[in-house]
Formats: C-alpha cells, structure tokens, sequence
C-alpha cells in the first residue's frame, strides 16, 4: 500500500493562515494525517524527496489559486526513504495507475527514479532534460555525472533519445559535446531556448520524461541552490517551459529538482518552484489529447524536396494547429509512439522552401 512508503505533511506547518476555498492547498488530496488521499480519479501526484526542501515550496504552492476546475491532484507526502531503489516501485506504481509523478527533490540524482520506473513500463523513452550544465560529463568523478553517463553506456537503459535545453557552453567539455552530437541528441545552448522560446515547444513534446534542474536558472531568480549561476533562465522562461511540458500528452512523468530552502533568501526560489508547479498544472489542465495515436484530426500535408528521395509528410492537428512530421519508411524495428516527430509551422514553411532544419535531419538519423 502506497501509504507506507510516504510521511504526512505537518500543515500547520507549512500553512500558517487558514486557507481560502479558492487556494490550490484547499483544492487537492493532501496526505495530511493518517488517512491517506484517496487515488480515485487522481491524474497528477505530488511526491517530495527531501521533506525540508519539499515543504518549503508546498508553503508557497498551497497559496496559490486553483482555476483547473474538475482536475483531481493528490499530494502524498514526502518519501520516507530518499534512495532509488525505494522510489522506483512507488512511482513505477503511479506511472501503471494512469497517475503522472509530479517529483520535488533537492538533487537531479533522484530523477534516475523517475527514469527507470518509466523505463521499465514503455521500454524506450524520450528524455528532455532543462540544465545549466550537461550531467553527462565524460570522465567525470562526480557521482551524479557517472549515474547519468550509464544512461548513455547501456543499451538496455531504455534511452530512445535525448534533448538537452538550455545548457552553457563554459560548464561544459567540447569532448561531451561531440559524443552527444554523435548520439543525434538535440543540444540547445540557453541563448537559443531564450532567443525563441516557443521553437522549443516540439522537443518539449516529444518527452516521455522531463527533468527540469532548478540551476538552469539564474542566480538573481533562484538563489536556492547549491552552484548558482549569474546566467541562466528567468522564472517566466521556467514556467513557460513547465507549461510547454504540461501540455505535452506523450509526457507520463515529471521533476523538479535542485533547490535548496537552506540557500534561499526571502523565500525567492521556492515560490519560483512553486510557480514552475503551477504552471505544469495548467498546461496539464489545457490538453487537448492531439497525441496521434491515429491520423484523426490530423490534416496531412506532403512536401516534395529536391534533395530528398522521398517525400515528406506532416501532420497537423486541427484542435491546437500543432505540427508533426512523419519519420521516413523503413523504420518498423523502433517504437510507433516516436514515428511522429513533433515540429513547428516554422519547420513546415523550410521545407516547403526546399529546405530541412537540421533538428529534423538529426531526428531522422534516430530511425537509420
């Protein structure tokens, strides 16, 4: 039983007012006792990892308003035991219940949970991964690095493909970068996430997994972490971002991880946190289940190009005019889940020009 794996959440503790029936902490399942939230009809699920840390952002998340109308949110509490192989079957468990783990941890190491509980239900997974830094660190000593560089080592991790959004160029070796270019893996360095943030939608809705590290922003927005950095994401890119991610119907999980209340001043990184949190939950709240599971309400559009041997197929959905293209034939040995490839009008109107964005020729080389 779920309920043995978690602590209750001391609200009294977090919440010092008595809350407003229109606040979001006075809207959702807590587990705030011994009685633990019932799960019926629950689509999304708090889990902290870190209970200090978690509850710090709880005090701010709990404030704020709750316009999702009809959306059931559990908050189970915080996890009685921080290490992986616990967290793995209790998410895993949320994952086989239609439930998405939205995680709140102090350390991106524990979003290796999240990926190896999905992992171990759809077999190959696509993961987008927001840091300032890359954790994939060739010859690295840290043991974050090496945990994730087994990600990429091992071709039973279940890594289908990777996205990296927003990283620095002067936190990282040139030798990663190549390896990960090698691999197909979609590398976007921070000024190109901030010069057109919504171009980045398609890789954001192309995750099975997005792991969000609270220092891809910067130090003046999020004081609370361990390595700040004057450079980096603003909160209003953060939340974006969050929203992008909620709204995507292929993601099945979600983190946040790396703040630390004990670095925070005045409480700035956990409301940022806290705001992240509630801006998921209102692109979760406004999916529009375009997933093409089939070509119902998708209307095709094919492009000849020159320098092509085929033709190129997209796919538009007529709810919310977003794009897909339709990976090349002959690619029957890797997941249909990933065979449509999400991409933007922009991408469209390159083609039609004669001309493929070089994402899309990357994306390609994942099914040769």
């Amino acid at each position: 039983m779920l309920e043995n794996w978690f602590a209750p959440i001391a609200m009294h503790q977090i919440v010092r007012a008595p809350l407003d029936a229109w606040q979001l902490g006075a809207r959702i399942r807590v587990h705030a006792g011994d009685e633990f939230p019932s799960l019926k009809g629950v689509r999304l699920a708090i889990v902290g990892v870190g209970a200090s840390d978690a509850d710090a952002v709880r005090s701010q998340l709990f404030t704020l308003g709750f316009p999702f109308e009809g959306l059931k949110i559990a908050d189970l509490g915080n996890i009685r035991n921080d290490n992986l192989s616990f967290l793995i079957p209790v998410l895993s468990e949320l994952i086989q219940n239609r439930i998405l783990p939205l995680v709140i941890g102090n350390d991106l190491y524990f979003g290796l949970s999240l990926y190896k509980a999905l992992a171990g239900i759809v077999g190959q997974l696509n993961l987008v991964l927001v840091d300032a830094e890359i954790p994939f660190q060739q010859h690295s000593t840290q043991e974050r690095n090496e945990a994730f560089q087994a990600l990429l080592s091992s071709k039973e991790s279940g890594l289908f493909h990777l996205s990296l959004l927003g990283y620095q160029t002067h936190y990282t070796s040139p030798e990663t970068v190549r390896m990960l270019e090698n691999m197909n893996a979609d590398l976007l360095r921070l000024g190109m996430v901030k010069a057109n943030l919504p171009e980045i939608e398609p890789f954001i809705r192309d995750g099975d997994l997005q792991l969000v590290h609270i220092n891809a922003l910067k130090q003046a927005e999020a004081p609370g972490q361990v390595n700040p950095s004057p450079s980096g994401l603003t909160v209003e890119d953060s939340c974006q971002i969050c929203r992008y991610a909620g709204m995507s119907d292929k993601l099945k999980a979600f983190g946040l991880f790396g703040f630390r209340h004990e670095y925070d001043h005045r409480n700035a990184t956990s409301q940022a946190v806290a705001q992240m949190v509630w801006y998921f939950f209102d692109g979760f709240y406004h999916r529009k289940g375009d997933f093409p599971a089939s070509f119902d309400g998708l209307v095709e559009y094919i492009v000849e190009l020159k320098q092509a041997d085929y033709p190129l197929t997209f796919w538009k959905s007529q709810k919310t005019g977003r794009w897909w293209i339709q990976a090349p034939a002959g690619t029957s040995d890797n997941p249909q889940r990933h065979h449509l490839i999400p991409c933007s009008y922009a991408d469209y109107k390159m083609a039609c020009q004669d001309e493929l964005p070089e994402r899309l020729l990357s994306a390609f080389k994942r099914f040769f």
